[in-house]
């Protein structure tokens, strides 16, 4: 029975639909000051995606880019000016890209470990800050007790790198085989967790389809000891099923 569950945030406990960069630009467009070359929002669109390209090899080493520098490298090339502070500007285009929205039976899944007296927290690989990563995890699940968020971008490295994984149990207090890890990223969620000695689950969602960092490069289930469900309540009943194994439905 695990005395703290962590979870990772996209397409685990919040997903993105319809996530759009250009409508992200768009909602920035009423807050420019200054726009010297009068650039459009495709235009601008267009410049971020190169930038976020040349960024790649250093999330693909593992290090994490934080959105305030990406923010200030983008627009100032661009010679645009907001009226906005740059964590209101990060906010503004994250919620324009897409609102987000809660995962099926995340919301239901988290109040039962409350229940079961399970501490929680989240450890992302995210380039936004981890403050609007709170915000956002605020306001979709309102109820939701994190002792923490861990943000990629605000530590440097990315999971499956171990030291993040290190640094949620220091903030914990807890040693790793007291600690669960729940994520569906096939490499960084559940073969990173298992090296860094928590117990992976991967929650691979009823539709079977993992994120896009498992798309680009597919490698099939994990090669790890691991615990895979598809629907929230799987992991619930698996837990109740560890508090109260003397149960007659355990044996049903």
């Amino acid at each position: 029975m695990p005395e703290m569950i962590l979870f990772d945030y996209g397409h685990t406990l919040l997903s993105e639909p319809g996530s759009d960069p250009l409508r992200g630009q768009r909602a920035l467009s009423p807050y420019v000051t200054r726009n010297p070359r009068g650039l459009g929002t495709e235009e601008i669109c267009a410049f971020s995606t190169q930038l976020f390209k040349e960024a790649g090899a250093a999330r693909a080493g593992g290090f994490e880019l934080h959105n305030f520098a990406f923010q200030r490298l983008l627009y100032e090339s661009l010679g645009i000016e907001f009226s906005l502070s740059w964590a209101q500007a990060e906010r503004v285009f994250w919620d324009g890209m897409s609102p987000g929205a809660v995962m099926p039976g995340a919301r239901e899944m988290l109040l039962s470990l409350q229940a079961l007296g399970i501490r929680t927290g989240v450890v992302s690989n995210i380039s936004f800050s981890g403050e609007s990563l709170r915000e956002r995890l605020c306001r979709l699940l309102p109820d939701s007790r994190f002792e923490f968020v861990i943000a990629s971008s605000e530590y440097m490295v990315r999971k499956p790198n171990p030291r993040i994984f290190r640094l949620a149990l220091q903030k914990a207090g807890l040693s790793p085989d007291r600690v669960w890890f729940c994520g569906d990223n096939v490499r960084a969620d559940v073969e990173g967790a298992h090296a860094a000695g928590l117990f992976p689950v991967w929650y691979e969602g009823e539709s079977g389809e993992p994120d896009y960092d498992v798309r680009l490069d597919p490698l099939g289930p994990p090669r790890c000891p691991h615990l895979h469900i598809r629907r929230w309540c799987e992991l619930t009943e698996r837990l109740q099923a560890l508090a109260h194994p003397l149960s007659p439905a355990n044996f049903s």
